[in-house]
């Protein structure tokens, strides 16, 4: 029977059948031996929308930043923010939030995602800001023939969801349409405690409780549509837009909640293949997305001192690229531009406006990247370079102008011993610009939290593994190290400094085949991180967000047309920590999930779950101040839900 393997632990050396219009093979060097891949994301992580649940249940390295019931954001390799790129469909989007509520993942849902790719490392040299990782994003394409879906899901604390997609066309022209619409209560913990109770139990002051204890904790509707048109064998255009609405999500252990998070991407692409001799594939792409972000008070115990911070973001891109072979070589030339603008302001019942949180300020980006990628017998090469240059402008009259340029490049190689055995290696240096919070951010009193001196902060990596595969056994693992020079660092929820530091891990993962109905995944990660130095006025060198030993282990047993998961998660006591910037010692802990899937019929399909079964009580995130919490301490902590039963009923045509 077909083997499915736990979609985290398979490397992207599997190889990927062209299409019908003769498409160029664009696995890269990097891609063959440093990515991690999830596929058939729409059908796999259905329990929620939430892409950062299911990155973090898949991939050893990635863990959750748990903010609420859905939204949440996440860690790679002890770097978010702005120090890991997401593209979706070659498109990014900023979040809006300074507090994070909106991250990028937040913007797409699972029920429209095919495929996540995660590239660790500066080994990326197409996209702006890529210092430490990427996390690329493919959403449902459309097919020649009609197909469809139907889902209903439900599931612990009053969860709902209901999903529909179309799609079908000719060899011409191809159209996909998909909607969803789900909505969910606040989760218990495992010792039953709602959000509510959470903040009462943990001494939340009252002012900053929520003033009722049955408010629905999110709402989120979506689109999806995207269209293809052959123009001829070797040309297409595709279009695609995306719009997601959130309402009233709830972020209990931070003062304010989302009253809305309205978002919209667009996406217009054209490729042409074989062109002439120097024109193997020729890509033209352009997007743009924007992002409305209220987030208030209303629903708290503060009566008359309501706030509202109202942020917007967007930005547009395009990037040219043309790759062509040489000499036996893939060469690829490109240029690429984007101008990103935040801007946000501060106004309560009484005063429409406060003050500005973040003047506008305007991102803009101008680079030109090459890579080429050769093999010499059993060497495979790839070297890439980018030259970027950047202005950030502020209407802030107080506050100056930015002008920043790097140049960043890589080499990455991998030694191909027989057909079951490879190792691999990279070095590279790559570098991201100050945001616009970090540098003009400021309060609703107008004291500044941003330091418009920051540098942009550069990144030197080193990468070294292996890849085995003994029989039906295979194992993977790579060590890294990462020197980070003028690292933007939160002082405390006071304001950013530049620091350097050092990050260094080593992640192992793979799969055993014990017969043809079971087969067991697993996979490791652990990082540490420290500063060079303390700083000022501080005594811990311990870096923030540096998760803990964790371990992802599944047993999978498959049978006809049904599968089943074991799996648990494990992380290690959190007791490394940057106390001086309000991090904490969390237990560790171990959390079983079962998963049941039976394709009833040819066009039924059912999906029954438990995550947490043992209904554990934890905390999976930690508490540095580079997020406004509450209050400090106990206060600031939110449990993870407890025991989640769920059930998913899909109709295919």
């Amino acid at each position: 029977m077909k083997r499915i393997i736990s979609l985290s632990l398979v490397c992207a050396s599997v190889v990927l059948s062209a299409n019908e219009t003769n498409v160029l093979e664009q696995i890269s060097v990097v891609e063959k031996a440093n990515t991690k891949i999830v596929k058939d994301v729409s059908n796999e992580q259905i329990k929620s929308a939430d892409l950062a649940e299911a990155l973090t249940k898949n991939i050893p390295s990635i863990s959750i930043v748990r903010r609420s019931g859905i939204a949440n954001d996440i860690i790679l390799r002890g770097q978010k923010k702005d120090n890991i790129n997401i593209l979706i469909d070659d498109a990014k989007i900023y979040g809006a939030c300074p507090n994070r509520m909106d991250p990028a993942t937040s913007h797409v849902l699972s029920n429209n995602i095919e495929s996540v790719k995660v590239i660790e490392g500066p080994y990326d040299v197409e996209n702006f800001g890529t210092l430490s990782g990427n996390v690329i994003v493919k959403t449902k394409e459309p097919s020649n023939e009609v197909q469809g879906e139907i889902n209903l899901g439900a599931g612990s604390f009053g969860y709902k969801k209901a999903s529909a997609m179309i799609s079908g066309g000719t060899d011409k022209f191809k159209l996909l349409v998909s909607t969803s619409v789900e909505k969910g209560d606040q989760y218990e913990d495992g010792n039953g405690n709602d959000f509510l109770e959470q903040q009462i139990k943990q001494g939340v002051p009252a002012a900053s409780r929520y003033s009722e204890s049955d408010l629905e904790a999110f709402e989120k509707k979506t689109l999806l549509t995207k269209a293809v048109y052959n123009i001829d064998d070797n040309s297409e255009i595709k279009l695609s837009y995306t719009a997601n609405r959130s309402d009233n999500v709830l972020y209990p252990n931070t003062p304010m909640d989302a009253d809305y998070d309205d978002s919209n991407i667009y996406t217009l692409g054209y490729v042409k293949r074989d062109l002439a001799d120097f024109s193997k594939e020729l890509n033209l792409d352009y997007y743009y997305s924007n992002v409305d972000h209220p987030m208030s008070t209303t629903l708290r115990n503060n009566g008359a001192m309501q706030m509202t911070n109202h942020m917007k973001s967007s930005i547009w891109g395009v990037k040219l690229k043309n790759s062509m072979e040489v000499e036996d070589s893939l060469v690829t030339l490109g240029l690429d531009t984007s101008v990103r603008n935040w801007r946000g302001k501060y106004y309560n019942k009484v005063n429409p406006y406060i003050n500005d949180s973040i003047a506008s300020t305007d991102t803009k980006n101008k680079a030109v990247f090459t890579k080429v990628e050769k093999s010499f017998g059993k060497l495979d090469l790839e070297v890439g370079a980018r030259y970027d240059y950047t202005n950030i402008d502020t209407i802030d009259s107080i506050k100056k102008d930015n002008k920043y340029t790097s140049l960043g490049a890589n080499v990455f190689a991998i030694y191909n011993t027989d057909e079951n055995t490879k190792y691999f290696a990279g070095i590279g240096k790559a570098s991201r610009v100050p945001d616009a919070r970090e540098l003009y951010s400021k309060t609703s009193a107008g004291t500044y939290t941003g330091n418009d001196d920051l540098e942009d902060t550069k990144n030197y990596e080193a990468d070294i593994g292996f890849e085995k595969t003994i029989g039906d056994f295979n194992i993977r693992t790579k060590l890294f190290y990462s020197v980070l020079k003028d690292y933007i660092y939160n002082t405390n929820g006071t304001g950013f400094e530049n620091i350097d530091a050092k990050i260094y891990g080593l992640d192992i993962s793979g799969f055993y085949y014990m017969n043809d109905e079971f087969s067991i995944d697993y996979g490791l990660a652990y990082q540490r991180g420290k500063k060079d130095d303390n700083l000022s006025g501080q005594n811990d060198k311990d870096l923030a967000e540096i998760s803990p030993l964790k371990t992802n282990i599944a047993l999978n047993y498959e049978m006809n047309n049904s599968k089943f998961t074991s799996e648990i998660v494990a992380v290690d006591r959190w007791d490394r920590y940057d106390s001086a910037n309000g991090e904490q010692e969390l237990a560790g802990y171990a959390v079983v999930n079962l998963k049941y899937n039976n394709q009833l019929h040819k066009n039924f399909g059912l999906t029954l779950g438990v995550d947490n079964v043992l209904d554990k009580t934890y905390a999976s995130t930690n508490t540095y101040n580079d997020i406004k919490y509450i209050g400090s301490g106990d206060t600031e902590l939110l449990n993870d839900p407890g025991r989640y039963f769920y059930a998913n009923l899909k109709y295919s045509f």
